[in-house]
């Protein structure tokens, strides 16, 4: 039998409030029932069950960067999927400060980890084993998953985008970044492309209810996420053959809309991510 890889969607949505429908970025590459989730925006473990799959079976966790949409249940996935019996450790992934942000989710949890140890768990402590990624190169590869990082372009804040790979078959995905060269040669002749997108002529619905200043968050957008139609064109210098639009923002606006102002500037398929979508790989 051979090699299985699956794109799981777990969260679509882009930035830290909730929406109907819509949860906070986290994709899984499912690869023969290993599962790898790239970032950990709130209510990912109940997403990870809502997709049909096991929470045991998480074999790494992946963080981009560190904005609360991308890193909130950082320690609660590791957290529930110890409580669904994984003893195995988790490989844990991110940039700095990550070791210490997983000590200090172990200090504030200690009532509840230290009752559920009383009952003869083993320690949750020895299931999280955390790698801080400082720097671009393989950061992981074990049982024929070979896992990349590229440092991306998203100021203030250090952040990585990553790359699966697995018997010809890959998957890559930007978290946040501005259109850059690292992005394009980590996702070159991958075969899908998890990319971030926003539309720029519609930052006012997603700012709806918010205390930003819209000008400053044009000029955030600006340098440090992707448009859609660049999106398309990181796609289309990297020569992949599906691009997946995901972090959407505004999420308001249609997937016809989305697709229109990638396909501008590239030709291949476009697909714009929904919530517990699968897509083969």
């Amino acid at each position: 039998m051979g090699t299985t890889m699956e794109l799981v969607i777990l969260g679509s949505a882009g930035g830290p409030q909730p929406h109907p429908g819509k949860a906070a970025p986290a994709t899984a590459v499912v690869v023969d029932g290993d599962i790898h989730v790239i970032d950990c925006g709130n209510g990912v473990g109940r997403q990870i069950v809502s997709a049909g799959l096991e929470l045991t079976d998480l074999r790494s966790v992946l963080v981009t960067h560190h904005h609360v949409d991308h890193n909130a249940d950082l320690g609660a996935l590791v957290h529930l999927a110890w409580t669904a019996a994984r003893c195995e450790p988790v490989d844990v992934y991110g940039p700095a400060p990550l070791e210490s942000m997983i000590k200090q989710y172990l200090e504030l949890n200690e009532p509840d980890i230290g009752h559920r140890e009383s009952l003869g768990r083993p320690a949750l402590a020895g299931v999280f084993r955390p790698h801080e990624v400082s720097g671009p190169g393989t950061v992981h590869e074990a049982d024929g998953v070979r896992i990349s990082a590229a440092v991306a372009t998203h100021p203030p804040m250090p952040s990585f985008s990553y790359r699966v790979d697995t018997h010809g078959r890959s998957v890559v995905v930007s978290g946040d970044t501005a259109r850059c060269d690292e992005v394009v040669e980590l996702s070159r002749g991958a075969g899908v492309l998890v990319h971030e997108a926003y539309s720029p002529d519609h930052l006012a619905e997603f700012m709806a209810g918010s205390n930003t200043k819209i000008e400053r968050l044009r000029q955030h957008f600006a340098r440090a996420h992707t448009s859609a139609e660049d999106a398309g064109r990181v796609a289309a210098e990297a020569g992949v053959r599906t691009l997946v639009l995901w972090h959407l923002i505004p999420w308001q606006l249609s997937d016809e809309e989305y697709a229109a102002q990638a396909a501008r500037t590239f030709d291949g398929e476009i697909v714009v991510a929904h919530d517990l979508q699968r897509i083969p790989v």
